[in-house]
């Protein structure tokens, strides 16, 4: 997108994107803006798009994809720090950030989307008043109990499965438990683990949990259409054997976020898993196991057998230690009431639950998320030194001001903390870089001399910026943050062409697209003019002509070429 420059042919060597939550189907509106490139003008009758497809496609998502309607218009409003800088360098009172949310488009949808909650809200309340029951206290308390304890092992379970806790434990032969959605394989057995990058070359780093690189191949209880391979097709996705059904171990590879549990057991596991009946036997002591502890199978506990020690993990444990004891002693526990009955509670209670959802959703109107939020960020721009007590701007937060294209708290932290004065115009491109999206490299990094410190510096400015907002209550991962901020791809390359090498010769560097390089030279130039001009604010003379000479320094050869007609 956004390339002026004439093709006969566009080739899609993907039907799918990142988008910041999933790995999507490209949209109707981006399919046709990006195939609408191709056929040059005056040259061709017609022109060409392929589409390379590398897995199964249903005909009806390639043609709403080439056909399908324009996707409606959802407000993806946030509140960064350059709107606040912004707002409190050029606003002079008259429009607060609470008044500019306020009259927000997202605010606007929020607001219209509430007549249609009200309906639904109705329509729950309808369908609860149908359902009684006797003795709804003791089921109440019990259920409540339940919920309590299933939302308390989910935030442990959520902290165990970090790869620097839960990776040392995920050994060939550990059980675990599996649930994908509302889909529960119930207890696997692991065979290895595998960090892959992510699926899609367009994932923007910034967006991808560390976490979410890790596969665990897991010897799951599967249904056995899951393995048949028909002559129309390959494989269907895995599922587990339905209600009766026989089933068959497979090896499926399990994404880290999709274990729910870890188990203190091991079984030994054959080095060849390719016959059937190697696999078939792993069954049967998995189900045996499952016998032998009818209370379901023992749990590493995250406490006494990883050693985990971080206060608010202890705080969890120990809490919900006091809830299964509570369970445990509640004398619905033993009682012989019907599971028709808890069944029928259990949906009464899924739908107050959903209904007081909708009532808090009316009442806590997303002004009130943005104020907290607001009041989080301007602490950290306290700390960091953007703004002072009163909330007037400062000297780094008129620098800050000027900066959009990339992480502007990191970015000028470099330029006031000196990493940038000890370095020449041709490094400051190639540091730069790191801050401008760009595809993933399969490659393995080798960064020069010249760049290690650089790179060294930039990772211990962006955990400390990260370290400070977690600090002030913002959800952030540190070494998420630090991982999305610092992406040497490219800086090996951006050096090298700022020192004069040829096109030819930079493109050898990497297996990156040289489209992909183009733009990211192109985006580059226009941060480092960014970072010039808040040079010039603040009255950094030295930095305003560095960062000049590495814009310079890009501005040559094809990466610039007005056009491609020649």
């Amino acid at each position: 997108m956004g390339l002026n420059m004439p093709a006969k042919t566009v080739v899609f060597t993907s039907v799918k994107k990142w988008d910041g939550d999933s790995n999507r189907y490209i949209a109707s509106g981006e399919y046709i803006q990006m195939s609408g490139r191709a056929g040059r003008r005056g040259m061709d009758a017609r022109g060409i798009c392929v589409i390379m497809i590398d897995e199964k496609m249903e005909m009806s998502v390639i043609k709403d994809m080439v056909l399908g309607k324009p996707a409606p218009l959802i407000s993806t409003f946030r509140l960064s720090y350059y709107t606040i800088l912004n707002l409190l360098s050029r606003a002079e009172g008259q429009f607060t950030a609470e008044h500019v949310i306020r009259n927000s488009f997202h605010q606007f949808q929020y607001e219209k989307a509430l007549p249609e909650v009200i309906q639904k809200i109705t329509k729950l309340e309808n369908e609860a008043t149908l359902l009684d029951s006797s003795g709804e206290n003791d089921l109440a308390e019990y259920h409540k109990l339940g919920l309590d304890i299933s939302e308390l092992e989910k935030k442990i379970m959520s902290e165990m499965i970090r790869p620097e806790r839960a990776l040392l434990y995920l050994v060939p032969g550990r059980l675990v438990k599996v649930r994908d959605g509302s889909t529960d394989w119930g207890w696997g057995v692991v065979v290895n683990v595998v960090k892959k990058p992510p699926a899609s070359s367009t994932l923007p780093p910034a967006l991808s949990a560390p976490r979410n690189n890790y596969i665990v191949d897991t010897l799951l209880h599967c249904s056995s259409s899951s393995s048949e391979n028909g002559a129309n097709g390959p494989r269907s996705k895995p599922c587990p054997p339905r209600q009766g059904e026989k089933g068959e171990m497979h090896v499926v590879p399990v994404p880290l976020p999709l274990l729910s549990g870890l188990s203190s057991v091991r079984i030994s596991i054959p080095t060849d898993l390719r016959p059937p009946e190697a696999r078939q036997n792993i069954l049967f002591a998995v189900q045996e196991l499952g016998k032998r502890y009818p209370q379901g199978l023992p749990k590493l506990h995250p406490i006494t057998d990883m050693g985990i020690e971080e206060t608010e993990l202890v705080d969890l444990v120990h809490k919900l230690d006091g809830l299964e004891q509570k369970l445990c002693s509640h004398p619905l526990n033993k009682s012989d009431q019907s599971e028709q009955q808890l069944s029928w509670y259990q949906r009464k209670a899924e739908l107050n639950h959903e209904i007081q959802q909708l009532k808090s959703k009316m009442r806590d109107s997303q002004l009130q998320k943005f104020r907290d939020e607001l009041k989080n960020r301007s602490r950290v721009l306290k700390m960091l030194g953007h703004i002072d007590t009163d909330g007037v701007l400062q000297l780094k937060g008129r620098a800050a001001c000027l900066i959009d294209t990339g992480d502007e708290l990191l970015i000028t932290e470099l330029m006031f903390n000196g990493t940038f004065n000890e370095l020449d115009h041709h490094q400051v491109a190639s540091v730069v870089s790191c801050f401008v999206p760009c595809e993933k490299s399969s490659e393995q990094i080798r960064l020069r001399n010249e760049l290690s410190k650089p790179m060294m510096q930039l990772s211990e400015a962006a955990r400390k910026i990260a370290e400070v907002q977690r600090e002030c209550k913002l959800d952030v991962n540190v070494e998420e943050y630090v991982e999305s901020t610092c992406k040497p791809y490219l800086m090996d390359v951006i050096y090298c062409w700022s020192k004069g090498a040829t096109f030819g010769e930079v493109i050898e560097m990497t297996d990156i697209f040289e489209g992909s390089i183009i733009r990211l030279v192109r985006r580059l130039d226009e941060f480092l003019n960014q970072l010039k001009a808040a040079a010039e604010a603040v009255g950094e003379v030295n930095l305003e002509k560095k960062f000049g000479l590495a814009s310079e320094s890009l501005r040559r050869g094809i990466m610039f070429a007005n056009s491609l007609y020649l």
